[in-house]
């Protein structure tokens, strides 16, 4: 105990600095609530417990058969608190900092994946949600869903997000191997991905003819999407089309300023779009449109949200949901013009948090959460997300094994010698296709054959000729949108539970 008594002046002064840093830049008067419920000074808390920490470091160090890599331990050290507050804030290391400076001025070079929102540290592998067309990893061959498992040699066990995401990036035209697990691939896949500045095509287009319907996805908010949809928008007007379709499932966001321009082409001038307020309550800062819209009032909007539809994605979807049940509201059952906005999916992420990247000594950062978003109607989607007006889950394709049974199996003609009523035509193989297989489709291309088993894009559309029917034949009961709900869940059976009485007979 003598040693610990008797530490040297080094880790003496590293514990007055640390606890003079800790009392400079907070408030001694703050207090934090433990779990026992006692009410503790912040300040004497981390005074106690940086002494402890002091104690451990000079304990290692003399105790300790061989500290490797000091530096990279008191990173981590760091890192662990950070990260304990909550998910989001984060520590940033010197290499991992300079990277996130470089992808956010100037050009950014990477290869292209939407990353999940919501992997740990702890986990072993990065699932890749999307590909951005036509990029690195689109034309390298990496698939939604991938799962990565090494870049470059490492493993992704114990790194950071930000420390996997750092890894990607890189100068241009420079080489990253990373080894993936596939979903019906017993090996690992490796692929050489050449890094390369992300294009900005961030969305896609449609034009649905046998429903009169227009189509727009977005992957991200960007000034390119902005510029996008409206042009959408003016080209729907002049047709007089049926509705609008924005999709903005697995978009993680982007552009905060991007998603309250797009909200502008929807919402009369001067409308709130999203505020922020500290932990105190006290708002810190308020974004509302800018520009007079261009949307047609008696179209209808509908947005595709799923739970990786987060941070702006969310802001946009709940925002217009928001002003058109305001305007429902005070409509009160009157017809008139009024903004129709509904959301079909699954709740989304609830990302409702701020980030602020703090610059601290020895080339590092601290990303650390300062303030929530909030809605015009007051609400948060922090840990809550969006709730859809109309739930629809998605349903994927059937494994190959399923499919392979159902075709051969449950049916009178898969019994020996079934009496054949007619001639029946010889299926067709798979090898008879004229398609060439090594011919790599268009992310356009692909996006069509996959909408056109999408589930959950075809319940919107059966949900909007309702509405559209309705609106010609019995307007009354779509007159407000709180009207319209309730007349389109009576016609269409959604995801949401049935109440099941049992009759007795």
């Amino acid at each position: 105990m003598d040693n610990l008594r008797h530490t040297t002046n080094f880790y003496n002064i590293a514990l007055v600095i640390l606890c003079a840093a800790f009392s400079f830049s907070l408030n001694p008067k703050q207090e934090e609530k433990e779990t026992n419920k006692k009410t503790t000074n912040f300040d004497e808390v981390i005074y106690n417990w940086t002494r402890t920490f002091a104690e451990v470091i000079q304990l290692a160090k003399e105790k300790h058969y061989k500290i490797a890599d000091p530096e990279e331990c008191m990173i981590k050290a760091i890192d662990a608190f950070l990260t304990h507050l909550d998910p989001h804030s984060s520590f940033l290391d010197p290499k991992t900092y300079k990277a996130i400076q470089e992808s956010t001025s100037g050009e950014f070079f990477g290869i292209g994946i939407v990353i999940d929102n919501t992997r740990q540290a702890k986990d072993k592998f990065l699932t890749v949600i999307d590909t951005i067309p036509e990029g690195p990893a689109d034309k390298a061959g990496v698939l939604p869903y991938d799962k990565i498992v090494e870049i470059d040699g490492a493993i992704l066990d114990g790194m950071t997000t930000d420390q996997a995401t750092a890894k990607l990036k890189g100068e241009r035209n420079t080489k990253v191997v990373v080894k993936i697990l596939r979903e019906g691939k017993t090996d690992p896949l490796t692929f050489t991905i050449t890094r390369d500045v992300i294009k900005e095509q961030s969305s896609l287009c449609f034009y649905i003819k046998e429903h009169d319907v227009y189509y727009i996805s977005l992957s991200t908010f960007s000034e390119n999407s902005v510029r996008q949809i409206k042009e959408l928008l003016l080209q729907s007007a002049k047709n007089g089309s049926k509705a609008l379709i924005l999709d903005l499932r697995n978009n993680s966001g982007g552009l905060l300023s991007a998603a309250v321009e797009i909200a502008s082409l929807f919402l009369d001038k001067d409308s709130l779009v999203v505020t922020t307020k500290d932990k105190a309550g006290t708002e810190t800062d308020r974004y509302a449109t800018t520009s007079e819209p261009i949307a047609r009032g008696e179209m209808p909007i509908f947005i595709l949200v799923n739970n990786y539809t987060a941070s702006a994605g969310e802001i946009l979807a709940g925002c217009l949901q928001a002003h058109a049940q305001e305007q429902s509201q005070k409509a009160k059952g009157k017809v008139q013009k009024q903004l129709m906005v509904f959301v079909v999916g699954t709740h989304s992420f609830g990302k409702g948090s701020v980030q602020e990247v703090v610059p601290v000594s020895n080339e590092c950062a601290a990303k650390i959460t300062t303030s929530l978003y909030f809605l015009p109607n007051g609400k948060t989607v922090q840990g809550i997300g969006i709730e859809p007006d109309f739930v629809i889950d998605r349903q994927f394709q059937a494994p190959e094994q399923v499919l392979w049974f159902n075709k051969n199996y449950g049916r009178e003609r898969s019994l020996t010698n079934y009496i054949k009523i007619y001639d029946e035509p010889e299926e067709e193989k798979e090898s008879s296709s004229n398609e060439d297989p090594t011919k790599k489709k268009s992310w356009g291309e692909r996006m069509r054959q996959q909408l056109s088993t999408d589930n959950q894009l075809k319940s919107t559309l059966t949900l909007i000729n309702i509405f559209d029917t309705a609106k010609t034949n019995c307007p009354a009961h779509v007159s407000t949108r709180e009207k319209a709900i309730k007349f389109l869940r009576s016609n269409y059976v959604t995801g949401e539970q049935l109440t099941m009485e049992e009759v007795t007979i």
